[in-house]
C-alpha cells in the first residue's frame, strides 16, 4: 500500500482529525457521537498537541480513508502506562487492503517507543471483521464492559 501513507497528527491536523471524526460517524453509524457537537478547533489543536493522545490518518492522494485514536494510561499500581485503541475505522471502499493493520502496527510502534506494557482495544462481539483483525494481531481476553454514567448536579 505505497499509495497510503499514514501519519501522527499533532496540533496542525484539524482538518484531518476532522475529516477522522466524519470517517467514524459514518463507519460506526453515529453522528451523534462522531459529527453531533464538534469541538472548536482549539480544543483540537490542544488535544492533538498532548503527547498521551495518539490520533492516526491513513491518506490517499491527500483524502483520509482511515485513522485510528489511542489514549495513554498512566498506571497507580506500577511505574508504566499502556495504550488504549479506542476508535480504529476504514472508508468502505478502502477496506480489506490492510490499512487497519497498518494502523495498528503504527500504534505498536508508539507503544513500544513510549515503554507502554501494552496496546488494548475492545470490540462488540458481533463485529466479526474487528473480532478477526484483533485475534490475529494479539490475544483475546473475554470480558464483560459497562458504561458508568458521571453523576450530574
Amino acid at each position: 500500500m505505497s499509495d497510503v501513507v499514514i501519519r501522527r497528527l499533532g496540533p496542525d491536523g484539524i482538518a484531518a482529525a476532522r475529516a477522522l471524526n466524519a470517517l467514524c460517524a459514518e463507519a460506526f453509524e453515529d453522528q451523534d457521537r462522531y459529527a453531533g457537537s464538534l469541538p472548536d478547533d482549539g480544543w483540537l489543536a490542544s488535544l492533538l498537541a498532548r503527547p498521551d493522545v495518539v490520533a492516526l490518518v491513513a491518506e490517499a492522494e491527500g483524502t483520509v480513508v482511515g485513522g485510528a485514536t489511542a489514549y495513554v494510561l498512566h498506571k497507580l499500581e506500577r511505574a508504566t502506562t499502556e495504550l488504549y485503541l479506542y476508535d480504529i475505522a476504514v472508508v468502505e471502499s478502502w477496506r480489506r487492503r490492510g490499512i487497519a493493520t497498518r494502523l495498528i502496527r503504527q500504534l505498536q510502534a508508539i507503544a513500544g517507543e513510549t515503554g507502554a506494557s501494552s496496546l488494548y482495544v475492545q470490540a462488540d462481539p458481533e463485529d466479526g471483521p474487528a473480532v478477526a483483525l484483533y485475534t490475529r494481531l494479539g490475544t483475546r481476553a473475554d470480558v464483560v464492559h459497562f458504561d458508568l454514567l458521571p453523576a450530574r448536579r
